[in-house]
């Protein structure tokens, strides 16, 4: 069985959107992206820290679905990374309203042993610095790395960002960020220069609009299923970035063509994740609703065109 290796957060969340609103519940990269790669027949191992707060049900949720938590450290005297955001009535834009690191200020992640035989290296959004000592401590290079960043690292820690971008073979950033990076508006002459700066394949999110692949000589797009209801957006990137890692694991295969089905499992993953609050949804998926979506993307865009 192949296996995949998570980096990433396991926190709290407080959302509110035109749906509704919540009180501190599961979120956290790590938790979206392990969730959603234990749709596919592969070993995860999740490297996290939380605090002496964090509930044990939520780490027997993780291992029931797969999961092995035991690389995540618990700091028992301090308190859990914790996110509250609103979502403003278009559900594309957000306001933060608290951010408290806690644990994950100081989160100093280690590979351990019983790690280092990863096939896939799964780089949720965190510090370039951590990231790269994540890379840094494999003994043997996994297949394939996937990095996850956001525009808050371009603004303040832009040279660090650009280092760790240079060891990875897949970088995952949304559109606004994709310009950012670049300082191209066009995303096809981004992501020219984008890949230029060390990676082999380039994801760029685009939201309700889908997602584009591109390496130096090719470029797919995926659309977004369309949906009646979108409830929570949040963890919907990382629920992709979890599908995406998840099938590659699992086939072993990570050419250009089989990364274009690795997008349609991440966007249908990520198409669930956003039908209800937090993992709510995502921890309920059965297989058979799975491929079923697969299949409402097939669906979607297929044709047949004349030829003559």
């Amino acid at each position: 069985m192949n296996n995949l290796l998570i980096v990433g957060s396991v926190a709290f969340d407080a959302i509110e959107t035109p749906f509704g609103k919540t009180d501190k519940i599961l979120g956290g990269a790590g938790t979206f992206i392990g969730l959603s790669a234990a749709n596919f027949d592969i070993k995860s191992n999740i490297i996290s820290v939380i605090g002496g707060d964090f509930p044990e049900k939520h780490l027997k949720l993780l291992q029931n679905h797969g999961v092995d938590t035991s690389g995540i450290e618990i700091k028992k005297d301090e308190k859990t990374f914790f996110w509250s955001g609103k979502y403003r009535n278009d559900m594309n834009t957000r306001d933060t309203l608290v951010t408290e690191l806690n644990v994950l200020e100081n989160f100093d992640p280690k590979v351990s042993e019983e790690y280092q035989n990863a096939d896939v290296l799964m780089l949720g959004n965190l510090s370039p610095t951590v990231q790269s000592s994540v890379i840094d401590q494999m003994k043997v290079r996994p297949k394939l790395i996937v990095m996850d960043t956001m525009n808050f690292w371009m603004d303040i820690m832009l040279s660090e960002l650009k280092n760790t971008i240079s060891k990875v073979d897949v970088l995952t950033i949304n559109d606004e960020e994709a310009r950012q990076l670049s300082g191209e508006y066009s995303l096809v002459v981004a992501a020219q220069k984008i890949l230029k700066m060390g990676p082999k394949y380039l994801i760029i999110k685009k939201g309700e609009h889908g997602a584009l692949l591109f390496d130096k000589d090719n470029t797919f797009f995926a659309p977004a299923l369309p949906l009646k209801e979108v409830f929570d957006p949040t963890g919907a990137g990382d629920t992709f970035a979890g599908g995406f890692c998840g099938y590659l694991t699992c086939t072993n295969d990570f050419s250009f063509n089989n990364m274009k089905n690795g997008i349609i499992a991440g966007s249908a993953l990520a198409s669930f994740t956003v039908e209800k609050f937090g993992t709510e949804r995502i921890e309920n998926l059965d297989k058979e609703e799975f491929y079923e979506r697969i299949q409402e993307f097939i669906d979607l865009v297929a044709f047949d065109y004349p030829t003559k």
